[in-house]
């Protein structure tokens, strides 16, 4: 059995590929493809079946990269007794917008710019006295370093930075400019 015809725009765009890839996959015009997602004509049941198949050839083409294929290993952190203006220096260093919070082994939070200047802005406190604690937000999401690229993408729009772990143990960051790593 088929999946449902009106699942084929959101499958399609979820995938990040256009009505004229898809037509080219499946060997119809593009003009076919768009009135199909309208609701306008039916395909047959070939042309439907090419049209899950190839999403089927997409997800696993994606699915083989996964989280621990896209995240950085070298994770900048703070630990939440440092001061706000050890982070900014990191920050500037680096380049970076945000930096796990660790306690030991164990992300409990993260400090970000938005972060900063929120605080700057609600306390007006002296950057080199505040420790990391009172500004910092809540701890990133983890995932498993197998954890699916494609099943990342939502979630870095909302959060901004993806811890990734391996047996327990924190192995990597992903952020916004990692996962554009899957366009590549």
């Amino acid at each position: 059995m088929l999946p449902r015809l009106d699942s084929i725009r959101p499958t399609r765009t979820k995938l990040g590929i256009t009505q004229k890839k898809l037509a080219s996959m499946v060997g119809v015009s593009t003009s076919m493809i768009n009135q199909i997602e309208s609701g306008r004509c039916s395909p047959s049941y070939e042309t439907a079946c090419k049209i899950f198949e190839s999403f089927v050839s997409l997800e696993k083409s994606t699915a083989s990269h996964t989280a621990g294929d896209l995240c950085n290993r070298q994770i900048v952190k703070v630990r939440s007794s440092d001061t706000m203006q050890n982070a900014i220096a990191l920050m500037r260093k680096y380049s970076i917008s945000q930096i796990p919070v660790f306690a030991g082994k164990t992300v409990i939070g993260v400090i970000s710019e938005d972060g900063i200047m929120r605080h700057m802005a609600d306390e007006g406190s002296d950057p080199r006295r505040v420790r990391v604690h009172k500004t910092m937000d809540v701890p990133p999401p983890i995932v498993d370093h197998d954890t699916p690229a494609h099943a990342l993408s939502q979630l870095i729009r909302i959060t901004k930075c993806i811890m990734v772990s391996k047996d327990s143990a924190i192995i990597g960051i992903i952020t916004s400019s990692d996962a554009l790593k899957i366009l590549e």
